[in-house]
């Protein structure tokens, strides 16, 4: 046996196993790679409301986690993080929420859950590394003498994860395994068939990371308080008066301001602090020819702005920005040390395809200019650029 086979026999790692299939051949495959594998379930939550009537998925998720454990023949550990979880995602939410501001959960949850508070317990039980079963790949790479770790898009582009993971450090990174990211979904599937996993074909878990679907006015009511207030119709023909006349980064990277002046009361909601930019459903308001949507929201005065159509121009803006302190760097090599521009990748929102755009680095932040106009910005997400399939840094859009 060669020496480095040896030394990956005394690695250990502790795999997150979610009862779900990636983390389950995520688990399957280190072991076949010669690692000590323990399996670490985690608790995020525990509360039903909001939920929708037909889901229940930690008691589904644990289960199916024992028995793919059980049938790898690997130690299966339990750890309750919902105290946790709720002071450092679900909290955060309510006050982005309340703000006006869409959150990103499953982003927050990979940063201060999984590898952060969840991560510290598998070093309690002796890891040397954290495995997660997200379609994503890491590399290391010596520079100046130093290891630096390399955050790259999953080999599967339609599940490719990365961009939750955009707000990891390379301390972070240093600790993490990504076992499926070289392979594709249904080869993920094909895997566990072969090797009889509980989990082969169980549905994908959707929603708030580690809640599951909820309905959301309902699940936010927790905390925010319903009320009644106006959704004011916007016409396209309006657009003139609201998209900004300069070309100024500063001006054209905003969210546009709407007045109750500039539309037509069209119905009523029952908190602007329940909708987003972009959002089709909830409206409840018929009699259009095509589907509203909305273009903005108004906390203060309580009131939504919507526009009819796909295509209404004031869903859809050419730059945003990034206030300094929200700035991110993956790759802190790569952080300029002057005010410059570069040309990226950027993606503001999972699963959207990787558009074009140069960033210009301020002493105030970052500015983000695509090189097409973009549809539903949204305030409080993030965004993420990208340099040949590696991800370098992310940002909370303002």
């Amino acid at each position: 046996m060669k020496n480095e086979d040896l030394l990956v026999m005394k690695k250990k790692v502790v795999i997150g196993l979610s009862g779900g299939v990636d983390s389950s051949v995520a688990a399957h495959i280190l072991i076949e790679q010669g690692y000590e594998v323990e399996a670490l379930f985690m608790q995020n939550w525990n509360d039903t409301v909001g939920l929708k009537s037909e889901e229940c998925p930690f008691e589904e998720d644990v289960l199916f986690a024992q028995m793919v454990a059980k049938k790898l023949g690997i130690p299966f550990h339990f750890v309750d993080l919902s105290v946790e979880y709720r002071a450092k995602v679900i909290d955060y939410m309510f006050s982005e929420y309340e703000k006006g501001r869409t959150p990103n959960p499953d982003v927050l949850c990979n940063r201060e859950i999984k590898f952060d508070v969840f991560l510290k317990k598998a070093v309690e039980l002796g890891a040397d590394f954290v495995a997660t079963g997200h379609y994503c790949q890491k590399e290391t790479i010596i520079k100046d003498g130093k290891e630096i770790y390399r955050l790259i898009a999953g080999e599967d582009k339609n599940k490719d994860q990365s961009y939750f993971l955009c707000q990891l450090s390379q301390e972070q990174l240093s600790k993490a395994m990504f076992p499926i990211g070289h392979i594709v979904k249904p080869e993920v599937r094909e895997i566990a068939r072969r090797e009889k996993m509980a989990s082969a074909e169980k549905k994908d878990s959707q929603g708030i990371c580690f809640v599951g679907k909820v309905d959301l006015p309902v699940f936010l009511q927790q905390k925010l308080k319903a009320m009644k207030g106006q959704i004011i119709e916007i016409m396209a023909d309006k657009a003139d008066e609201i998209i900004p006349k300069s070309e100024a980064l500063a001006d054209i990277s905003q969210p546009y301001h709407f007045k109750p002046e500039h539309g037509t009361v069209v119905g009523e909601h029952i908190g602007a602090h329940f909708f987003t930019v972009g959002q089709r459903k909830g409206l409840n308001v018929g009699g259009k020819k095509e589907p509203l949507f909305v273009i903005g929201t108004d906390v203060v005065k309580n009131i939504v702005y919507v526009g009819m159509g796909h295509g209404h121009p004031l869903l859809a803006r050419k730059a945003l920005f990034i206030p300094k302190k929200e700035v991110h760097w993956i790759r802190e090599d790569l952080r300029p040390t002057e005010e410059c521009e570069r040309r990226y990748d950027i993606r503001i929102r999972y699963r959207q395809p990787l558009q074009k755009g140069t960033i210009y680095f301020k002493e105030e932040g970052i500015y983000i200019l695509f090189d097409e106009e973009q549809r539903a910005v949204v305030s409080g997400q993030f965004a993420a650029w990208y340099d040949e399939g590696e991800l370098i840094g992310s940002g909370v859009i303002d």
